[in-house]
Order: C-alpha cells, then sequence, then structure tokens
C-alpha cells in the first residue's frame, strides 16, 4: 500500500500532486490573501536562457546567482551568497506548495464530511 508524492489519504479525496486548487484561495482566512507573482520578467528568463523548468517564483533568484557566476567566472565561492538566497527560496516555495496541498485536501474532506451529514 504505496503512497506516492502528497500526504496520507489524498488519493481517497481523490487529490493528485499537479491538480489545480478547487476552492477560494480566501476560504477560512481572515485576512486578505495576495496572488504570488513572478517578479523575473518572461524577457529576462528567455535572454539569460534559464530553462523552463526553473522559471518558477524563485527565477529571480537565480538570474542574480548565473549573473554572479557569469562575472566572479574562475572564484565561484563569491557566489555563495546569492546560491544561498536561490536554494531557500526554493526551499520556501516547496514549502508553501506542500501546505497548499494540505490545505486543498482537508477542505476535500471538510466537503466530503459535509455532504455526508446532509
Amino acid at each position: 500500500m504505496g503512497q506516492s508524492m502528497g500526504s496520507f489519504g489524498a488519493r481517497n479525496v481523490d487529490l493528485y500532486m499537479n491538480d489545480n486548487p478547487t476552492f477560494d484561495p480566501q476560504t477560512g482566512f481572515s485576512f486578505e490573501r495576495k496572488p504570488r507573482e513572478m517578479k523575473a520578467r518572461e524577457e529576462d528568463l528567455i535572454s539569460a536562457r534559464i530553462p523552463p523548468q526553473f522559471r518558477d517564483y524563485c527565477a529571480h533568484y537565480l538570474l542574480d546567482y548565473q549573473v554572479c557566476r557569469y562575472k566572479n567566472m574562475p572564484m565561484l565561492y563569491k557566489c555563495a551568497h546569492e546560491k544561498h538566497d536561490y536554494l531557500n527560496c526554493e526551499h520556501q516555495d516547496y514549502v508553501l506548495r506542500m501546505k497548499e496541498f494540505e490545505r486543498e485536501r482537508r477542505l476535500r474532506l471538510r466537503e466530503q464530511r459535509i455532504v455526508g451529514a446532509a
């Protein structure tokens, strides 16, 4: 009974890794949640030849890191700060996506309980 990605019981509510959210982003929050925005422009990512799989919400940090690598080529240790910023952003993005996945799972379970009780 192996579960691939996701939290325990996600398949019970027909939830898979690449599913889009089905609930209002404001549901359950008492404050206004701002939608995430890309800080890097698509033209900049194309001109820097950033592959499509790396064009995420952390791409602006990746651009800074690539520029630093280009300027300091043999001495890449000088770019440790930019690399750290990029990797930290990727980690925070992962954590946020897992929280959103779990939120979707719990809201689907809640919806099942409400429908089952009615």
